[in-house]
């Protein structure tokens, strides 16, 4: 054997004997740390934590739970259907009747297009598009808009009589009782069916991260996601709601103030999109036939498609420019 193999297979032999050595003297500090541990966990009558380590691992669940609620929160408002849109807004899930007044909406769009304002074929198909597809969503979203509105007025309270249920000794199930029996309208609602689900047996975790379905706010995906981390690690439910009530009122405050600091800019905004409609209806009353081409000709038409359709790019631009989220 050359002298070069020699001491190749002599320094692996020592790496590994290096390895080995280093695996044992680290399991070797970890037992005498355990055993240290047990020691004083013994000697004081509790267990040895660190409470930095408490804190850091729980930190990374609650953050770990909110994104995850916050993840799936976005995807479900991004592909939710009519049905579930429906259920938002606060109505039953039927999808025949949204349809049917759909139909009826473009209906009578058509009309008005063709035998009131006598508007070519390609604004009547238009017309046909928005009163199908365009009023009733937009009639939907609204509503939606204003029952998480009503919902979130009332949260931070029902958030807060909770609290003082838990705190007097009542289990969370009841607290939630409570709450349906005191509370109407939107938070009523969706305590009641949370309660509901959890007596068929659901844990109330899993019936809140449902409800978030049909609330897609981030104060209800902060209330799921602090029952679901109180059902897995057992902290204080008491100090999570009202740490939550407490935002829910800062974020009211800091929207206010948004409001108050912005209000110039929603009026000047109004005022911009409101005049050319203003303007138009001014000249037909005092010269009826002065716009007339704009409706009957077809050229006509394609600008005043053309001006609706910067106009609506004007007024999306403004409102975003003017749309602050909190």
């Amino acid at each position: 054997m050359e002298p070069l193999q020699i001491i190749l297979i002599a320094a692996i032999v020592f790496i590994l004997v290096a390895v080995i050595m280093f695996v044992m003297m680290n399991s070797g500090i970890k037992q005498h740390q355990k055993n240290i541990a047990i020691i004083r966990g013994i000697s004081s009558g509790e267990g040895y934590v660190d409470e930095k380590d408490v804190q850091n691992k729980r930190r990374a669940e609650i953050a770990k739970k909110l994104k995850s609620t916050r993840d799936a929160g976005k995807k479900g408002q991004n592909n939710a259907s009519i049905s579930v849109k429906m259920q938002q807004a606060g109505l039953k899930p039927a999808l025949g009747k949204f349809w049917a007044l759909s139909f009826v909406s473009a209906i009578i769009f058509v009309v008005l297009a063709k035998f009131v304002f006598h508007f070519s074929v390609v604004l009547v198909g238009l017309f046909f598009v928005i009163g199908l597809f365009g009023l009733p969503r937009m009639i939907l979203k609204r509503m939606i808009k204003k029952r998480q509105k009503k919902f979130l007025e009332e949260f931070a309270d029902v958030l807060e009589a909770v609290v003082r249920l838990l705190k007097a000794g009542m289990p969370v199930s009841e607290a939630i009782s409570m709450i349906t029996r005191e509370y109407d309208g939107p938070v009523g609602e969706e305590m009641s069916i949370i309660y509901d689900k959890q007596k068929i047996g659901i844990p109330l975790h899993e019936a809140a991260l449902e409800g978030c379905k049909r609330m897609p706010l981030p104060e209800m995906k902060m209330f799921a996601a602090g029952l679901a981390i109180q059902a897995q690690t057992g902290s204080s439910l008491s100090e999570v709601l009202i740490n939550l009530a407490r935002v829910i009122r800062a974020r009211f405050r800091l929207k206010r103030k948004v409001m108050a600091l912005s209000s110039e800019a929603i009026a000047s905004a109004s005022i911009i999109a409101c005049l050319p409609p203003l303007v138009a209806t001014g000249l037909y009353f005092v010269s009826p036939g002065y716009l007339d081409p704009l409706f009957e000709e077809e050229f006509g038409n394609y600008l005043l498609m053309g001006a609706l359709f910067w106009m609506f790019c004007g007024v999306v631009v403004m409102r975003q420019m003017i749309n602050f989220k909190i």
